[in-house]
């Protein structure tokens, strides 16, 4: 049903062809029927079956949305003539849309059809709101996922898992919240001088914190302050957990996000690096004039940390430390319950603080000193989870590095490619700061299982390989 459903979308880039005449509706059209046929012949068979779904059905339908919707959505870039895409590239870039990665291995998108550069970004959409239903109201009824760590709270905005009794209006209810958004974010856009083809595909990919573009030159393209600065507010509120934009929505107060601990750490931390980043450029005298050096540099940082991954400059040829400082700020991400990637805040949160816990306690050995969060004491159970997150990421991170570095990639490409499939960036540093498209399938395979793994949160995607999981 997920596919048959999913098939339709294949349907607006047909209409976005025959009004710009393009020449590409026949590919979406071959695409659309391969996978509506698809979805309907594993259909049929059981249509009548009307079963409850097991907590193991839970994992492998989330696991499937991601890796069978993102393979199908590859179809319509492989039947196209141009750009002409092999099948590695094709699925490489419709996982990166679906996972809202933002990684691409296409060139020249200034001259790519309309339906092609429009169907980009609405994969990433269409993925950053099933990251929303699937972090706020699918996940924590799995007992995984970052917004578990939410139960930790008593005041917390989702102590109960999930935002309305019934988790058909909690879907429901982030629809409305994530349309509004892009709504708003695509008027600003427009307003300020986009196209309104790009004014809506860019609202797709920063509400979505996806980072495609419909122009090499990312939002660079229009060398617009206010753009830019459009651009900065979205991405900071899609980076934000959607639980507290839905409690502000409803009690139409913004106390819940002054009360909210990660909320608050998260504007600390791009603020921080806000404070650095500028004052680096500064001093080193990179732009011009200081309105130059503060546009720059706040735009930067707020889409690397949040990881959407638009570039309106070469961040990385920026001197001394401050690539890299930004590639690391990607690591910890946006808020739990966000269309951000990234560890995220909260779990980073709860690993600092258990890291001072452990100091404490060299000095004072057998006292009894709770991990909290805001006044809260933190479950160790909790804690214990995070620390197993960090431990699997850690892991994870440093297997797939050597395997690109085995392929004969430097080691500032293959940590890099591995840092922006696995936090859900985009651009990276070295051989991929322009993009994908000299890499080799092998590395594009990783890559492809990283950005999964990301977006999936990791356990989401292991369990599914243990043998627990298929016994009965």
């Amino acid at each position: 049903m997920l596919l048959m459903l999913f098939s339709f979308t294949m349907l607006p880039p047909v209409f976005v062809s025959y009004v710009f005449h393009d020449g590409s509706a026949q590919a979406f059209i071959s695409g659309f029927g391969i996978t509506l046929i698809a979805g309907f012949i594993i259909w049929f068979p059981v249509r009548n079956q009307k079963r409850d779904l097991r907590l193991r059905d839970g994992f492998l339908i989330v696991a499937a949305f991601w890796v069978v919707l993102g393979s199908f959505g590859a179809a319509p870039m492989i039947f196209s003539e141009y750009p002409s895409m092999t099948f590695t590239d094709a699925v490489f870039e419709a996982i990166s849309g679906l996972t809202t990665t933002g990684a691409t291995v296409l060139t020249g998108l200034d001259d790519l059809p309309k339906s092609i550069l429009y169907y980009r970004h609405q994969l990433q959409w269409l993925g950053g709101m099933g990251i929303i239903v699937l972090a706020v109201a699918v996940l924590p009824m799995l007992g995984v996922g970052g917004m578990q760590l939410y139960r930790a709270e008593t005041s917390g905005p989702v102590k109960d898992g999930k935002l309305t009794p019934r988790i058909a209006e909690t879907a429901k209810a982030l629809w409305y919240i994530y349309f509004l958004l892009t709504a708003a974010c695509g008027l600003a856009y427009w307003t300020a001088g986009m196209s309104l083809f790009d004014a809506i595909c860019h609202a797709f990919s920063t509400i979505a914190i996806g980072g495609f573009s419909s122009h090499d030159a990312s939002i660079g393209f229009f060398d617009s302050s206010m753009i830019d600065m459009i651009a900065v507010l979205f991405m900071t509120l899609a980076g934000i957990n959607f639980s507290l934009h839905f409690l502000g929505w409803r009690s139409n107060t913004l106390s819940h996000y002054a009360k909210d601990p990660e909320f608050r750490a998260y504007i600390n931390i791009l603020g921080t690096l806000v404070i650095v980043v500028l004052l680096y450029l500064y001093a080193a005298n990179e732009y011009d004039t200081v309105f130059e050096t503060a546009v720059k540099g706040l735009f930067q940082v707020v889409s690397i940390a949040t990881t959407t991954g638009f570039t309106t400059t070469e961040f990385y040829t920026w001197p001394g430390s401050l690539p890299v400082l930004l590639l690391f700020s990607s690591f910890i991400g946006g808020c739990a319950g966000s269309t951000a990637g990234g560890m995220k805040v909260m779990r980073c949160l709860l690993l600092y603080k258990q890291g001072r816990r452990e100091v404490k306690r060299l000095v004072h050995p057998n006292a009894e000193m709770p991990v909290k969060l805001g006044s809260v004491p933190v479950p160790q159970r909790v804690v214990d989870a995070v620390w197993g997150f960090f431990a699997v990421y850690v892991v994870l991170f440093a297997a797939m590095m050597v395997v690109l570095l085995a392929t004969g990639l430097d080691q500032v490409t293959a940590f890099s490619a591995i840092a922006a499939s696995l936090n859900n960036l985009g651009p990276g540093l070295g051989e991929v700061s322009q993009g994908f498209h000299t890499m080799g399938n092998i590395t594009k395979w990783v890559c492809i299982a990283a950005m999964l793994l990301g977006r999936l949160e990791i356990f989401t995607l292991l369990v599914l390989f243990t043998g627990t999981f298929w016994r009965n």
